[in-house]
Formats: C-alpha cells, sequence, structure tokens
C-alpha cells in the first residue's frame, strides 16, 4: 500500500498515478467522487505562464483505467461529479458511459470574468454529474447553474474555487461521508469537504501540488478569500519550479507530510 503523503483529520493524500493507488484501496468505500482530469487539450498556460504543462493532457490513454477504477472505489447508488473539457466531450462521455456510469446533470459554472479566446471568449466551467446505480435524490435540488468567483491568486493553473465545490459537497454527501479526487492537484476538494465536515482522499501525481494542499490543510479554517491567499502566499514560481517562500510554518510532521 501506498503511504499516504498527508493524513489528518480524515483528510489523507497520497502522491503517485491515480490508477495505482485507487487499485489498493477497498471497493465500494467512497461516498462521493469530486474531481477534476485533464481535459485531454495539452494547456500550458497563457503566454509568459511558468505553470508549465498539465501531466496527462495531451494524452487520454488514463481515462478509462483511472474511471474504472473510480466506478470500482465508489459505493453503489452514489454519485460521480467529474469536469471534463469540452473539445472532447464525445471521448468523456463514451468512456464512462461504457463503464456503467448514468448521466444524472450537466453543471455549469459561470465565472465572474471574462477569459480570452478566437471565436468566443470562455466565462464558464461545465461538468457532468455522473450515477452509479439509482442514487438517493437530495432533499432540495440545485440548480445546474453556479457562480464562479475568480480566485485572486491561485496556485494551480486550473484551480476551482472552495465556494462552488463546498455547494456541490454539502448537496450530495452527509456530514462523516468520504470524498474522493482522483486529479487532487492544490486540494480545493479536500479543503472543501474538511470545512463541511466530510472525510476526504485526494491523488496527485506532482508532488509540488501535494505540498502545497498538505499546507492548505494545515492552516486553520479560513475565510475564502484569506485561505486562497495564505496558500499562494507559500509558494513562488520559477523558472527551475517551486521554492518555499516565508509563512508561518504548520506542524508537518505530525499530520505526516514528508520533509
Amino acid at each position: 500500500m501506498v503511504a499516504p503523503y498527508y493524513e489528518q483529520d480524515g483528510i489523507t493524500i497520497y502522491q503517485g498515478d491515480c490508477r495505482e493507488v485507487l487499485h489498493q484501496l477497498a471497493p465500494e468505500s467512497a461516498d462521493m467522487v469530486l474531481t477534476d482530469p485533464p481535459y485531454l487539450v495539452s494547456y500550458n498556460g497563457r503566454w509568459g505562464s511558468e505553470w508549465g504543462m498539465i501531466k496527462g493532457d495531451s494524452d487520454p490513454g488514463w481515462l478509462a483505467p483511472a474511471f474504472v477504477e473510480l466506478w470500482r472505489v465508489l459505493r453503489p447508488d452514489s454519485l460521480c461529479l467529474s469536469f471534463y473539457g469540452w473539445p472532447h466531450a464525445d471521448i468523456f462521455l463514451t468512456v464512462w458511459k461504457l463503464i456503467g456510469f448514468k448521466p444524472a446533470s450537466q453543471i455549469v459554472c459561470i465565472k465572474d470574468a471574462i477569459g480570452l479566446g478566437y471565436f468566443t471568449r470562455g466565462q464558464h466551467e461545465a461538468a457532468y454529474l455522473l450515477a452509479k446505480g439509482n442514487p438517493a435524490k437530495p432533499e432540495k435540488a440545485l440548480s445546474d447553474v453556479f457562480e464562479w468567483e475568480r480566485i485572486a491568486a491561485p496556485v494551480h493553473p486550473n484551480q476551482k474555487p472552495v465556494n462552488t465545490l463546498s455547494k456541490l459537497i454539502a448537496a450530495y454527501t452527509a456530514p462523516g461521508d468520504l470524498v474522493v479526487d482522483a486529479f487532487m492537484g492544490s486540494g480545493t476538494t479536500l479543503v472543501a469537504a474538511r470545512n463541511l465536515g466530510r472525510r476526504a482522499m485526494g491523488i496527485e501525481v506532482e508532488e509540488r501540488y501535494c505540498e502545497i494542499a498538505a499546507r492548505r490543510l494545515s492552516q486553520e479554517m479560513l475565510p475564502f478569500e484569506e485561505e486562497t491567499q495564505c496558500a499562494a502566499q507559500q509558494l513562488l514560481p520559477l523558472s527551475s519550479g517551486w521554492i518555499a517562500r516565508s509563512y508561518p510554518e504548520p506542524d508537518v510532521k505530525s499530520a505526516g507530510v514528508p520533509r
């Protein structure tokens, strides 16, 4: 079994290939999957960006094996919410349906800032709510359109807002449930789950983002804007990678974070 990169208060991070890590988890142990996989669009940041290429964003070979494993660890009659890249919606939907997932709804997140573009300028992100079996309906059905507040100082090129993910987790899980994110990035799903009293498990292949997520989770619960700014202040981008910046040092040793 892969040793956790971070483990504290019901929140666990694993560094590695999600296909390998998920394969070691008990079947039907997760209550919900909420994840943001590579969009298959060869994303490499904007002009002058130093984010670098997203791993797996140019090769769809991981898609079916990863979601087969997510299906296996997801309990019967539960939900998987996955963002996706709209240019390849056919690939994502074909894989999901072949595995057994049934599209239950499409989620659209409207950003409060408009992006760049050619034929249109992007102002939304989309996700599918996928059902395994027949999940119970929530007490109150949500709108399928969400507001998306721009993150002032993102620590990941495709970072999602805590507030948006919190609403989705709150609607489809109960306190104590386990939420799994196989493409964790900077750990926003885990932060949202922790704040709502859920357990969470995240997997991320790049160690620099595991470190960022671990430090976000080691901090006290903060209002959204303050929490995001604190996370951004922890690292400075350099052409050769990322280095630690001066900030209050959390007790990561007791949290199981390797140094």
